[in-house]
């Protein structure tokens, strides 16, 4: 299934395409909020297996509702090697179908390979463990 293209605000002052990383392989992860426990684990998570992620080739975007000054906050206080994008107006969430009404977003990551293709999708993602799925999913690509 081919990956939904977008453009965001990222948390470096750029807007930032998913078709930017045409070519590479990319872990799309969506979380609910900013320095919540859950997200601040997860984040972190991406963050201690970074050298490992990228050693593969993998690109790391992270995608929520909050504002670019939260995103920058949050990335500044967890030291986040990668991009925050902003979703505000929650567009992306609905197109990946993880903004669920009443509930706001749903821990959800998507790996996208070379092509801009959905190769696997983790929906009501637990954390603990999580960011090792991904590695090993990565590792049979």
């Amino acid at each position: 299934m081919k990956a939904y293209d977008f453009s965001l605000p990222a948390d470096n002052g750029e807007n930032v395409s998913l078709s930017d990383y045409k070519g590479k392989k990319v872990v799309l992860y969506f979380y609910p909020k900013d320095s919540t426990p859950g997200c601040t684990q997860e984040a972190c998570s991406f963050r201690d297996n970074f050298a490992r992620l990228t050693a593969k080739g993998v690109v790391v975007l992270g995608i929520s509702k909050d504002s670019i000054k939260r995103h920058e906050n949050f990335k500044k206080k967890n030291e986040l090697p990668f991009l925050l994008l902003s979703d505000e107006n929650s567009d992306v969430c609905e197109k990946y179908q993880v903004w669920k009404k009443y509930f706001g977003i749903e821990r959800s990551t998507f790996l996208i390979d070379e092509k801009g293709e959905i190769v696997k999708e983790w929906r009501k993602v637990k954390v603990k463990g999580h960011v090792d799925e991904v590695l090993e999913e990565i590792e049979k690509m």
